[in-house]
């Protein structure tokens, strides 16, 4: 190779390694990679759940996929939890929080009611919009307006999404347990609480409720290895 050759193969390498740096680069000129602190990894490791179950969901496997789902939840408290113990809570670090949910949450409970709990396709896609649509708005919302307080206690304006998620878990086990129950009565059910999403409602923000939604999990865990399982 001539020297001449050389030349022109890096110059256009150093081009390219340039534009793939720009592909990363925030507005503020610093790469957005190394924008990520511990809590932002975390964050994407309830991603990285989300997503498993997405494909658990998608190839037939919903009691896998919904443990998948609360390992990604479990991510996801723990980057809060770590954020505020170490003071790096930060607006940047709140909207990656808000856009991993609407994977976490909103499209897993979707995917979910289509995959186990839906009549047919239009219903499900009627059930799966009005999900998406009050979910996203209430998270839109969160990120504008933020917390509210109440005499020092945080609270969420609306229902959140995780409650909405609850909602459709809970329609999945009634549909395995209660004969009457069945997609249609579940597809009103979650369209139902899903405006509360976009409400006055006053969800507040209390480690009693971190508890009992932790309980909640772990007792879905259970209950879904139990179905996989030939249990019950």
């Amino acid at each position: 190779m001539t020297d001449e050759l050389r030349s022109a193969v890096r110059g256009r390498l150093d081009a390219v390694d340039a534009r793939a740096s720009e592909v990363v680069r925030s507005s503020t000129g610093e790469n957005m990679i190394s924008r990520l602190g511990t809590a932002d990894w975390l964050s994407l490791g309830a991603l990285f759940w989300a997503w498993v179950g997405a494909i658990l969901f998608v190839s037939g496997e919903p009691n896998w996929a919904i443990v998948a789902v609360l390992a990604g939840f479990a991510f996801d408290k723990a980057d809060g939890y770590y954020a505020r113990k170490t003071g790096t809570a930060s607006a940047f670090g709140r909207q990656i929080d808000s856009f991993i949910d609407i994977f976490a949450y909103l499209v897993s409970a979707a995917l979910l009611y289509h995959v186990a709990l839906a009549p047919n396709p239009v219903v499900s896609a009627v059930v799966g919009f009005v999900v998406l649509t009050f979910g996203g708005l209430r998270l839109i919302r969160h990120n504008s307006e933020g917390f509210g307080d109440d005499s020092g206690t945080s609270y969420y304006h609306g229902t959140t999404v995780v409650h909405t998620h609850l909602v459709v878990l809970a329609n999945y086990f009634l549909l395995q347990f209660v004969p009457l129950w069945n997609g249609w009565v579940a597809g009103a059910t979650i369209v139902a609480v899903c405006p509360l999403m976009t409400s006055d409602y006053k969800a507040y923000k209390t480690d009693a409720g971190h508890v009992l939604v932790g309980v909640a999990g772990v007792l879905t865990v259970v209950g879904c290895l139990a179905l996989e399982f030939g249990v019950v």
